[in-house]
């Protein structure tokens, strides 16, 4: 029954998507007792749409309803195009299915299959719409049985906790306020945008220095590890995030290395791993001092929050304030008691006075502070968006001026090249045989073998040559030679 609803919601999507495109109202599709396909009549006639919309629909269809699938078989019909794209298809004892795999994605791979070998994909089912062909969209590959890499990550791991690399006492405390942060990763990394994101958006205030290395391939963990000890060495940074965006254990293996776990562990600063998702774990978690469940995540640990700080700030300001004007008060009542034991009434009444100004002027003052603040942000307000306001005649002066640029240059560039093919059409006619011939030449060619006769010595009564004028070709028998030295004419 399943299987039955899933299929007729796909023909659903399918119709609903075809009828779209050709931009009519769909009809009811339904499905028969006997899992036969119809359709409602539709007014005004049958709908008619081309096989490209088709194919696109049932290829947006597939994109949509199929996930990320692990697919394992046979390779055969192996091709690497000039592009760096891979072809090929993989097999079963009943049924094949046509790969792509991209050069973006090929190039990461840690080997190139060959006719025969038993591999497992990662892709996602796509239709090849100009041939209408159903295909695999490859993202990964990886040789049959990965449980291998599993295993050494068990051993590793063992091994390294073993000596105590992952011990707790080893962990360091993050500092509450630092002074500078760092990354590792590749500057490609997705994973860099969100970090890069939560930081500005937390911590504008704290400067960041990206510290560019491979999370992926052929000696990633090696440089990951030089640069972790760069960081190390160079002092400029307060704390580490080593991070990179989720994938498989092979795309995350770069982290899983021995040299890379020790260079996290040796590291002076703290480190911060933020490797994949939530649930993929590394070595090189279990070796740095904090383990975030993402890359934002890991931004989120090593980074105060700017406006707590702010907002901290402002109580603490408060809380000094009010402890401040109770301290005044408190000395002001008291000093007020020992007047009263000293002064004459007079001078008590002009003490009064002066304190009622005092808070009259208080009130006044603290009446007119929001007002002047309100004025003050409105101010700053105002210069910042006269600050960013467009100024359209300069940008409308500036597309003038390019736009005349640009027909001035396409006028001379017009003007070098009529000028050229005038030159080259002249050398040309310097050069054409014609010319030559008009000048009172002529071509003699042997009328047998049709090449042409040089020396004098070639020429034999009775031999028939062909001779090619400026006026046309004349085909003549020698009756006598008479061979003389090449003296000029």
């Amino acid at each position: 029954m399943d299987t039955f609803n899933n299929l007729r919601v796909a023909l659903d999507a399918i119709g609903h998507s075809v009828y779209r495109l050709s931009g009519q109202s769909p009809p009811s599709l339904r499905m028969n007792s006997d899992s036969s396909l119809t359709s409602s009549t539709m007014p005004g006639g049958e709908v008619v749409v081309p096989v490209s919309a088709l194919n696109r629909a049932i290829g947006s269809m597939l994109e949509r309803s199929f996930p990320l699938v692990w697919v394992a078989g046979e390779v055969s019909n192996f091709t690497r195009a000039a592009s760096g794209h891979w072809y090929f298809s993989i097999k079963d004892a009943q049924a094949q299915m046509r790969c792509v795999m991209f050069r973006g994605r090929a190039q990461y791979a840690e080997f190139t299959p060959k006719e025969g070998d038993r591999i497992e994909v990662r892709a996602l089912v796509t239709m090849y719409e100009p041939r209408g062909e159903l295909q695999l969209n490859v993202e990964a590959v990886r040789r049959t049985g990965q449980g291998r890499l599993y295993e050494a990550f068990l051993r590793l791991k063992a091994q390294l906790e073993a000596e105590g690399l992952f011990a707790a006492e080893r962990k360091r405390a993050l500092p509450s306020h630092p002074r500078a942060i760092g990354i590792v990763t590749s500057l490609q990394a997705a994973a860099l945008r969100d970090v890069l994101t939560t930081l500005s958006r937390r911590a504008p205030h704290i400067p960041v220095i990206v510290y560019p290395a491979p999370v992926q391939g052929v000696g990633a963990s090696a440089k990951l590890a030089a640069m972790v000890d760069a960081v190390s060495a160079r002092r400029e940074v307060d704390v580490l995030i080593v991070c990179r965006g989720g994938g498989s254990i092979e795309d995350l293996w770069a982290f899983n290395e021995e040299v890379l776990a020790r260079a996290i562990a040796e590291s002076a600063v703290p480190v911060v791993s933020g490797v994949g998702h939530e649930t993929d774990f590394t070595i090189a978690d279990f070796a740095a001092d904090v383990r975030a469940p993402t890359p934002t995540g890991a931004a989120e640990l090593v980074s105060p929050q700017r406006v707590l700080l702010l907002r901290e700030l402002d109580h603490r300001h408060a809380t000094l304030a009010r402890g401040f004007g109770r301290m005044m008060e408190r000395r002001a009542q008291q000093l007020d008691w020992l007047a009263r034991r000293l002064v004459s009434p007079a001078e008590r009444l002009a003490r009064q006075r002066t304190h009622l100004q005092q808070l009259s002027a208080r009130l006044a003052s603290a009446g007119a502070r929001p007002v002047r603040d309100a004025r003050a942000r409105f101010s700053l307000l105002q210069m910042r968006w006269q600050r960013w306001r467009p100024d359209l005649a300069a940008h409308q002066a500036r597309l003038g001026n390019l736009t005349q640029r640009l027909d001035a240059a396409l006028l001379r560039q017009h003007e070098r090249q009529a000028a050229r093919i005038a030159t080259l059409s002249a050398r040309l006619e310097v050069l054409s045989p014609q010319r030559t011939l008009e000048r009172g030449y002529a071509a003699v060619l042997d009328a047998q073998t049709g090449r042409a006769v040089r020396a004098p010595s070639s020429l034999k009564p009775g031999r028939r040559l062909t001779m090619h004028l400026a006026e046309g070709t004349a085909d003549v028998a020698l009756a006598d030679v008479q061979p003389r030295l090449a003296d000029g004419f």
